[in-house]
């Protein structure tokens, strides 16, 4: 029964903290004037991305390599499958062609630099982390100064200039809620978990990885709600970006990172690869620079696999 409370006090602190987190977003990208998509997957994939950076620090740090990883490699596959799925089935998007000259290619680019770095001599080391930090570094210096708008923007009656103290408040209160959230969604689902004796990498790319997905899933439901897709879109593939390079990054520059279970090498980082290719062409298929309802029904029927095949 406190798992179940658990569970439900964790999601109701998760929706709060994504609504705040969300008009704070929009108020910085009003206040100065940056592109909302930057805004996204900046401020916002940050925010997001942080019970990931929280989970798998402490994971390393425990002993449990393998949640850490698995949390990571999860919840960018649940991210695109299940987050942006459901996204784009209440909604579609229509996309720019920035999206997959500047977004898109450094996601990937992203996604293999882990794979080159952990399939080989499975670990991630101090010298890996470093460079994936540096590289998050550089590709955000390049968002800010030159990136354009990679969703088509819509008016929104949310665009009021909010007074800068409370646009603080705003993003302080998202973040503590969105973390306070995922703690409690995490702790009582890794109970419930933990009590049939599933193995630690599955608990961290099923249970623990959709834990850390909901505050996405909060954020990018209520910006499609609110007619703030630029943000949605930007949110889901700037947290992926950041859950590969700040998350695994800095982990890995505090402790390595080994991988113990060979199941994620063998299968769960190809699907990771697989989902986040597969995203480009659904943005040209069947309709170009579009992703519409049956895009998110495939994309969440990959997930339903992933996760099917995951725990048989």
């Amino acid at each position: 029964m406190q798992h179940i409370v658990y569970i439900l006090l964790g999601l109701i602190l998760l929706i709060a903290g994504g609504n705040w987190l969300l008009k704070s977003a929009v108020a910085i990208s009003l206040r100065l004037n940056i592109p909302k998509i930057v805004v996204g997957m900046t401020v916002v994939s940050f925010a997001t991305s942080a019970p990931e950076l929280i989970v798998s620090i402490k994971a390393a740090l425990d002993g449990f390599p393998d949640l850490a990883l698995g949390n990571v490699v999860g919840s960018n596959i649940a991210n695109l499958g299940l987050v942006l799925g459901i996204t784009i089935l209440l909604s579609p998007i229509d996309v720019n062609k920035s999206f997959y000259k500047t977004d898109w290619p450094m996601m990937m680019f992203a996604s293999l630099m882990f794979f080159g770095f952990i399939y080989f001599d499975q670990v991630l080391v101090l010298y890996e982390g470093v460079i994936m930090v540096v590289a998050l570094f550089f590709f955000l210096v390049y968002l800010l100064r030159f990136q354009k708008p990679a969703v088509v923007e819509e008016e929104s009656v949310e665009d009021i200039l909010l007074p800068l103290y409370k646009t603080v408040l705003l993003l302080g209160l998202g973040g503590v809620a969105l973390w306070g959230g995922s703690e409690l969604l995490i702790n009582g689902a890794v109970g419930m978990a933990s009590a049939y004796g599933v193995s630690e990498r599955v608990i961290g790319v099923t249970v623990v990885s959709v834990g850390t997905s909901i505050p996405e899933l909060a954020a990018s439901v209520i910006a499609v709600i609110k007619k703030e897709k630029a943000i949605s879109l930007g949110n889901l593939i700037g947290s992926n970006i950041f859950n590969l390079l700040a998350v695994l990054g800095i982990t890995a520059i505090i402790t390595p990172i080994r991988v113990m279970d060979d199941g994620l090498l063998s299968n769960d980082i190809f699907w990771m690869l697989g989902i986040s290719f597969l995203v480009l062409p659904l943005v040209f298929i069947p309709k170009g620079l579009r992703l519409g309802w049956r895009d998110g029904i495939l994309l969440l029927g990959g997930y339903i696999t992933f996760v099917y095949l995951t725990v048989q």
